[in-house]
């Protein structure tokens, strides 16, 4: 049963554990297959549109709260560019650098069942 069905097509922000340490990661909540949660983000490096997707077991979750505050990159971009626009890019692009750290690509490694 997915227990975080509710967040489906939301902005969050998650807080959880790997190891002894724990992270925090945003974006827009895309799935939830009833073992993790998949969240991804959309940002713009070199011209280019990227995305970064990523898995977070429940066992990791430590908290998951909707985000007024993260938005998602706009597909096109605005015909005259003004400040609050160049300053939520840039808070949106630090915000994506700050996900992809190194710890939260590294893979969860599930032990085997026994019978």
């Amino acid at each position: 049963m997915a227990r975080y069905a509710a967040f489906l097509g939301r902005s969050v922000e998650v807080q959880y554990r790997a190891g002894d340490i724990c992270l925090p990661a945003s974006g827009t909540f895309v799935a939830d297959s009833g073992r993790s949660i998949f969240l991804e983000q959309h940002y713009e490096q070199h011209g280019q549109s990227k995305n970064f997707r990523w898995e977070i077991p429940y066992q990791c979750i430590l908290r998951v709260e909707e985000s007024e505050a993260f938005r998602e990159a706009p597909t096109a971009k605005p015909a005259q560019p003004d400040e609050s626009s160049a300053s939520a890019g840039r808070e949106l692009q630090a915000s994506a650098a700050h996900a992809s750290g190194g710890a939260s690509l590294l893979p969860i490694a599930q032990r085997p069942k026994t019978a």
